[in-house]
């Protein structure tokens, strides 16, 4: 509960074929990384907006053609990112997981490059 309503957590996308391959995998790295992202969800499930704000014009433009108006990033285990946003009424609000990554494509999608 935040503020009273009930916060519904939902996997979209991306998201939910990078969760999907890291509860396949049986090594180290992908639990490390699971564990992190259950720890993030009872977080956000307290307070929505635990994650770091992005900045609307910096807002990927996959994201802005889905109809994303504001977005969030959590830092999980290995490096990996985790991006989300929010979407609310007067008696729930909705969380979507648009992206779990690595830095390699977390990077990629903000158009960030090596120097």
């Amino acid at each position: 509960m935040f503020l009273e309503k009930s916060v519904i957590i939902k996997l979209k996308g991306k998201a939910k074929e990078s969760y999907e391959k890291l509860k396949k995998r049986n090594d180290k790295e992908a639990k490390s990384i699971l564990n992190s992202f259950e720890r993030v969800k009872e977080i956000l499930k307290k307070d929505p907006q635990y994650g770091d704000p992005i900045k609307k014009n910096l807002i990927p433009l996959t994201f802005e053609r889905e109809g994303v108006k504001n977005l969030y990033r959590v830092e999980l285990s290995n490096y990996w990112r985790m991006l989300y946003t929010l979407k609310g009424s007067e008696v729930e609000i909705l969380l979507f997981i648009l992206s779990i990554s690595d830095h390699k494509d977390y990077d990629k999608l903000f158009g960030y490059r090596k120097r």
